[in-house]
């Protein structure tokens, strides 16, 4: 897939979720470039929070926000949609303009002058509030351009606010289309060992194995806290990443003080990190031994806590002597073959690297036999009209190379007729249409990532003597009918409400299931690939009161935060709402 044909792909699916013009569209285009951001690992899980207007003759502008569990990392998001149907520039001014606009909020965000300029009831005072009570713990300050126009420039020259740096940089047509086209954000992520360690890397090299090869090498300290400077959380692998925290607390503050104190014995005390990369160029060394010179699509999948306690101890105590560090790592180059062996190789990897950690890596592999299962009935389960089918994307980047193998123009239109991208669910979007309809919107709005996690760990396994009912097309109806729900309540309320629309998603799901319970006809969903007018209805009117409920009951706290507490969960679930309108369609009346 070219790069035009994704901008058309990209623009069909906002005009299919969009009504009610550009404004609407524009919003919706940056969700779609949040979540993927929060889904490579570049972002923590993102919030849209729409903001325009003036502070004095200062324009304002925020489209939304991603701010980490820790409280440690904060990326600020404004959207420059404009809904072109070919390839189109857009001037560096323009972004930067966009950037300074976004700027100046923060700035008055940071100096306490914000939220006491916006009405209560908007949903950008709270943000304001917390950025200006947390802005002190923040280590890493963001702020992404998202466009879908073409930007020559990439990022641009750092600010400081208040004596901290904030990066600006684009996320633009060209660049979401490296990602979302190979399925992964590894491919940006280039490392050459010449200039940021002076030499290629030493190691011991094993080549010749079926579907990688092998490397032993001892990384300079400070080449890995540059790589994390420069990539940072992008360059730890998703299954790693989610469970991260840059604070240093248990193993973290333990590594800080063989930093500090015993740098020269790091080597001897630290278990090491272990990469995968696509490709590697080795060479001599000026000694004359063997090294690499260079790797493409770098990823740590295991050592996160390392690499990241590097970075923030020498940015905590600058008089850290990194220099003297060497962090051991095992470098495993992978032959691309096949895109979902590969990724469960990767996952492999990462699970048995991990496999002392307390995090259970496993139930975050895509090649689980339950995954292997619903992926082989998207295969061979049509829609109702028989020709039509929904696409499981098992492994990343999937539904793009399902494309490319088309030879002809003429069978790539016919399969994306059959099966659009508007069908495809990938497993995070599984995992969260499954836990909301379960009434578990509290785990939904913990973000993509942790919310796959809780739902793998929820399922029942043969070593803990559980029995499990194999998937049968009845099943997986019932999955892609959740989808189709979910989708639909996410359209309806898009228009709706300025901001935390994901949280309010869930939330309606999860009372939409609770309230009719078993009388809900999936099969109905099913069958029509839709939802009817008079459910939309009520669905339009129980989103208002979750709306007004998840607000009354926050008690100033940010909505996003709030909705992630079982206690938000149990008072807005538990509230009394409108009764149900009789003659619902899908409803056994």
């Amino acid at each position: 897939m070219e790069l035009q044909e994704f901008l058309t792909q990209i623009q069909s699916e906002v005009r299919e979720q969009m009504s009610g013009g550009l404004p609407f569209a524009e919003k919706f285009f940056a969700e779609i470039v949040m979540q993927h951001m929060a889904e490579a690992g570049m972002t923590s899980e993102p919030a849209s929070c729409d903001f325009d207007g003036k502070v004095g003759n200062a324009n304002l502008r925020l489209s939304g926000f991603a701010l980490s569990d820790d409280g440690d990392q904060l990326d600020l998001f404004v959207s420059l949609y404009e809904g072109v149907n070919e390839i189109t520039p857009i001037t560096d001014a323009e972004c930067k303009t966009a950037a300074d606009q976004c700027l100046r909020f923060l700035q008055l965000c940071v100096e306490g002058k914000m939220a006491a300029r916006l009405d209560p009831t908007h949903d950008a005072r709270s943000l304001a509030e917390t950025i200006h009570a947390g802005y002190n713990e923040l280590d890493q300050i963001r702020i992404f351009v998202l466009t879908d126009k073409k930007s020559k420039s990439k990022n641009f020259k750092a600010r400081e606010i208040s004596g901290k740096t904030v990066r600006l940089e684009v996320m633009d047509i060209e660049r979401l289309y490296r990602h979302i086209s190979e399925g992964k954000p590894r491919d940006e992520l280039i490392v050459d060992f010449n200039q940021i360690a002076g030499s290629p890397l030493p190691c011991v090299f094993v080549p010749g194995q079926e579907d990688y090869e092998y490397a032993l090498a001892a990384i300079p300290g400070e080449a890995l806290r540059h790589l994390y400077d420069r990539f940072g959380a992008r360059l730890l692998e998703a299954n790693v990443r989610s469970f991260l925290s840059a604070r240093s607390k248990g193993v973290n503050a333990g590594i800080q003080k063989t930093l500090r104190e015993s740098p020269d014995h790091f080597m001897a005390y630290n278990n090491g990190i272990v990469l995968v990369a696509d490709e590697a160029i080795m060479a001599q060394g000026q000694d004359g031994v063997p090294g690499i010179a260079w790797l493409k699509g770098m990823q740590i999948v295991n050592g996160g806590q390392t690499t990241a306690s590097l970075y923030f101890t020498k940015k905590k105590y600058p008089e850290t002597d990194l220099s003297r560090v060497r962090v051991p790592a095992k470098i495993i180059i992978l032959k691309r073959n096949d895109a979902a062996k590969e990724e469960a190789l990767v996952s492999d990897i990462s699970r048995f690297a991990n496999s002392q950690n307390a995090v259970r890596q496993s139930d975050l592999s895509a090649n689980k036999p339950y995954h292997i299962e619903v992926e082989r009935l998207s295969l061979s389960v049509y829609c109702p009209d028989g020709i039509g089918r929904w696409f499981y994307e098992r492994a990343a980047g999937s539904y793009a190379t399902m494309l490319a193998r088309e030879t002809s123009p003429a069978k790539m239109k016919a399969l994306k007729e059959s099966i659009p991208p508007a069908r495809k669910i990938t497993k995070t979007d599984l995992a969260q249409y499954s836990m909301a309809w379960s009434g578990l919107p509290d785990v939904v709005s913990l973000g993509a990532q942790k919310c796959f996690d809780r739902f793998m760990a929820s399922m029942p396994t043969p070593e803990e003597g559980e029995v499990i009912v194999p998937l049968d097309a009845a099943g997986y109806k019932a999955i892609v009918a959740k989808a189709i729900i979910y989708r639909a309540v996410q359209k309806l309320i898009r228009p709706m409400f300025p901001a935390f629309k994901s949280n309010v998603a869930s939330y309606v799901v999860s009372l939409v299931a609770r309230t009719y319970a078993d009388e809900f006809r999936l099969e109905r969903v099913w069958n029509n690939q839709g939802l009817s007018s008079e459910l939309l209805v009520q669905i339009s009117t129980w989103a208002r009161e979750v709306n007004d409920q998840l607000h009354n009951t926050s008690n100033g706290r940010m909505i996003s935060e709030w909705a992630k507490k079982p206690e938000c969960r149990d008072e807005v679930l538990n509230a009394q709402y409108s009764p149900s309108a009789y003659g619902i369609p899908e409803v056994v009346s």
